[in-house]
């Protein structure tokens, strides 16, 4: 999926990076805007993972949509 798919289908993506960490904001989540390295960033950082881990989640995240 490239950065304009992503951007495009934000909205949903969204809903879904709230149910699978809701320990991000919905101003954090407004803040990335569909920026696929600042998600994997909050997802790091808000849960301890490692970089690889974050992102691996991530690209699950938007694989399934």
């Amino acid at each position: 999926m490239n950065n304009d798919q992503i951007a495009g289908m934000w909205k949903q993506l969204r809903g879904e990076a709230k149910i699978l960490w809701g320990k991000i904001t919905d101003d954090e989540l407004d803040q990335v805007a569909g920026q696929k390295d600042k998600l994997v960033g909050l997802v790091q950082e808000r849960y301890g993972k490692t970089k690889e881990d974050a992102q691996r989640e991530v690209d699950g995240l938007f694989d399934r949509m």
